[in-house]
């Protein structure tokens, strides 16, 4: 029987050890921590007797391959997930929401009921949109989304209310330093990846309970051999790797430092290519509302009005979300602020934005290297890194960025390759 070794159970590894289950191969996963789900995980603190999470991961409807993943391992994404039309909306009710019609009419409806957008603003956007798809949402490889706002000359109020936070939250990257082509591709999926490809998908339970969990008992009952809390060194990877055969490969699901660490004597420009990564930071701050008479946001999902001195993007209600009554979850993209100045600074902004008197801070999660710096022209490593020896991951070349579902896709897709490999 083929057999597969992955090091990483992350999103990324997970989806590889399904696929490759499917595919006839019998899985060993190593994992180093002691549960699943990598970067996107539940965290052994609570509140209101449910797990707390590293982040707040929101997927949306043109994640075709996530979803598909869920539903292999029994899982439900209706019941798992909600789903929202696109709203982008403050807590003063600017911005653009989209109503839950067919594309483009639901585009055109929403720019049209856009509040505190300006005729002008509206008319940049519609104009923007319709040169994009006359390009095939393809622009300047070395352009950044700056860039490509200036040159689909867009206004100011929609350069700040609407692609700053969907650049943020699809690229966590600044938009002054993002790749447009990366971006263009994700909104090409969104908007014209069919009915419900816009949609966000927000998380109802624990990022354990979503995917992770579910994968270990599907693989697990499928006669895979899973190791948590077991760190693979690199003389073990080095020793796999020259025993390795079509038939017996190893492939690195783990993140890029990670990797680079085990490939360094193996390949070492592969592994330098790796450590020279650029990656963000996420960071998620836990507020618990005590006000009097204060039964949630207006909606699950609220933007921020954001700068330098208020930091958070967006804020989410998991008392609608996951029955955590009073708890919010702020959210930082690319941030770069210390842990108790960036706490202070957006408890005083959903304070002041959301009119919130009594906000007890529950904690603060910085994921330091969350995600790659998606940034123009960025040379990702190639899955291939020696005879028997592959990677994946969302830091692996491929169209999406560090997303959930740029990370289970590389997973398939090293897969798939592998098989073909072996088949030959």
């Amino acid at each position: 029987m083929k057999q597969l070794t992955i090091v990483g159970a992350g999103w990324a590894g997970l989806a590889a050890a399904v696929a490759a289950t499917q595919a006839g191969w019998h899985v060993q996963l190593f994992e180093a921590a002691n549960t699943a789900g990598g970067r996107a995980r539940s965290l052994q603190q609570s509140f209101a007797g449910k797990p707390l999470d590293n982040g707040q991961h929101v997927l949306i409807g043109a994640y075709r391959d996530t979803l598909t993943l869920m539903r292999t391992v029994g899982l439900n994404p209706d019941a798992l997930l909600q789903r929202l039309p696109l709203d982008l909306r403050y807590a003063d009710g600017q911005g653009l929401s989209l109503p839950d019609w067919p594309m483009p009419l639901n585009l055109l409806a929403g720019i049209g009921r856009a509040q505190g957008w300006s005729l002008k603003d509206k008319a940049s956007l519609i104009q923007a949109a319709w040169g994009w798809q006359r390009a095939q949402f393809e622009c300047d490889p070395t352009w950044t989304v700056a860039q490509l706002g200036d040159a689909s000359r867009l206004s100011e109020r929609v350069m700040m209310q609407l692609i700053e936070p969907l650049c943020l939250s699809a690229l966590n990257t600044p938009v002054d330093e993002s790749s447009a082509t990366v971006f263009l591709r994700v909104l090409h999926d969104a908007l014209l990846g069919g009915t419900g490809s816009s949609d966000l998908l927000v998380p109802r339970v624990d990022l354990g309970a979503l995917l992770p969990d579910a994968c270990l008992q599907w693989l697990s009952a499928r006669g895979a051999d899973i190791l948590l809390s077991t760190r693979v060194s690199a003389a073990h990877i080095e020793t796999l790797q020259h025993t390795a055969s079509p038939d017996n490969a190893v492939l690195l699901a783990c993140p890029a430092w990670e990797a680079a660490r085990l490939t360094t004597d193996i390949a070492p420009k592969w592994a330098y290519q790796c450590a020279e990564l650029p990656h963000t930071a996420i960071a998620t701050v836990y507020l618990h509302c005590k006000d009097p008479g204060f039964k949630g946001l207006s909606q699950p999902m609220l933007a921020l009005h954001s700068d330098a001195q208020a930091p958070a993007q967006f804020v989410f209600d998991k008392g609608a979300l996951s029955e955590q009554q009073g708890l919010l979850a702020a959210v930082v993209s690319a941030c770069h602020t210390e842990r108790d100045e960036l706490t202070e600074q957006v408890h005083e902004q959903v304070s002041e934005q959301l009119e919130l008197s009594h906000l007890e801070i529950v904690q603060t999660v910085v994921e330091k290297r969350a995600t790659l710096a998606c940034t123009p022209m960025l040379d990702r490593p190639e899955p291939f890194i020696a005879d028997g020896l592959w990677a994946c991951g969302d830091y692996i070349r491929g169209p999406y960025p560090s997303t959930l579902e740029g990370a289970v896709r590389s997973g398939q897709h090293v897969v798939a390759q592998l098989s073909q490999v072996a088949h030959r």
